[in-house]
């Protein structure tokens, strides 16, 4: 077990094993590639993460198909799967578009310029199968890499987020769930400020490469914004939390790193988490982390508990019944209420994947 250091709160009791996520392509090939990691890593992946391309409304809709349909076929063909997606509130999401711009753009979304787009995703979702989706909704808003970001005018920001949720819960049959997941740490603006409210947010999760400040995993944890700051905040709204990527990055090969996150994830109440499976972030895809990979299978191995599935088990706020967490399948409660009995109390895309390596 990695040491937490000296002055981190002690972890929350955890829920159940976290579902296991991993993103392996930013194009269709996911779900094929999805086969060839679970035979190296030994255990099945319950939870298939990707991206809508950021470039265009149409994809926002759900019309660029491509990505959209290869996942939502794979969510289908098995029980217990859920899909994770990233979904931008503005394109094109990388841009480097002005503080100015993203402000106007945040406006016009939030007086409901993009109703309708959203409406259609919502639609494209339910209809394929996916209207448990979990929404990664703008996500690492605090920083400055895309359009999609709070630090212009977080109240807009927020009133935005509102409005894409209201839309989008419209929808018959949907069950989805929303997760508000900043990068780790407090980069352009206190992620704080652009939380939008707890009946329009399921899940709070955080992005969280092994980058600084500092170096040593107790520093990521006690940092401004950080670990423990995530984990308590969380607590304090009554959700559980989530990493939707994460990752190694600018210390190299470090097994340290890879065994303190998957650590902290196995002794907080996470209900999902994915690496970012690409150099140079990964461990089955990159062969320049011969050590973290390693340290990945046999710890994941270690903390999984038998069938060595999870599932992502969030209260509903409606009639609809809880799935008790752990179990085989995705509980297909609809967000944000009081927990029923046996469920606890819940309430950048990547480049290209290289060739594969035996880790």
């Amino acid at each position: 077990m990695a040491s937490f250091g000296l002055g981190a709160t002690a972890p929350a009791p955890a829920s159940g094993p976290a579902a296991l996520g991993v993103f392996l392509a930013s194009d269709a090939r996911g779900p094929e590639l999805l086969t060839g990691f679970e035979a190296w890593l030994g255990l099945r992946v319950t939870v298939g993460r990707t991206y809508l391309p950021g470039e265009r409304w149409k994809s926002l809709e759900g019309g660029d198909s491509e990505i959209l349909d290869a996942w939502t076929r794979w969510r289908a063909a098995q029980p217990g799967r859920v899909l994770a997606l990233n979904v931008p509130m503005v394109t094109p999401n990388e841009s480097m578009m002005s503080d100015r711009t993203v402000a106007r753009r945040l406006a016009k979304g939030a007086h409901g310029a993009h109703d309708g787009r959203f409406r259609k995703l919502a639609g494209k979702l339910v209809s394929s199968g996916a209207g448990d989706t979990i929404i990664v909704l703008g996500w690492e808003m605090n920083g400055t890499t895309y359009s999609s970001r709070c630090g212009p005018d977080p109240e807009t920001w927020k009133q935005y987020w509102r409005r894409i949720v209201k839309t989008m819960r419209e929808t018959p049959g949907q069950r989805f769930r929303f997760d508000f997941a900043p990068s780790r740490g407090l980069d352009a603006v206190p992620w704080t400020q652009c939380y939008p409210g707890d009946d329009v947010v399921d899940i709070i999760g955080m992005d969280s490469y092994d980058q600084g400040p500092g170096h040593e995993f107790a520093e990521y944890i006690d940092q401004p914004y950080g670990l423990r700051a995530h984990a308590d905040f969380a607590a304090q709204h009554g959700k559980p939390i989530s990493f939707p990527e994460w990752g190694l990055f600018r210390n190299g090969d470090r097994p340290a790193y890879v065994e303190g996150m998957l650590d902290w994830i196995s002794t907080h109440n996470v209900v999902y988490h994915s690496i970012s499976d690409y150099c140079p972030h990964g461990v089955w895809q990159c062969s320049s982390n011969p050590g973290s990979s390693e340290a990945f299978r046999r710890r994941l191995l270690e903390h999984a508990s038998p069938p060595s599935t999870a599932s992502v088990c969030v209260a509903s706020p409606s009639s609809a019944p809880s799935t008790p967490n752990p179990a085989a399948s995705v509980a297909a409660a609809t967000p944000s209420a009081p927990a029923s009995s046996g469920c606890p109390s819940l309430t950048s895309s990547a480049s290209a994947s290289p060739t594969l390596s035996s880790g």
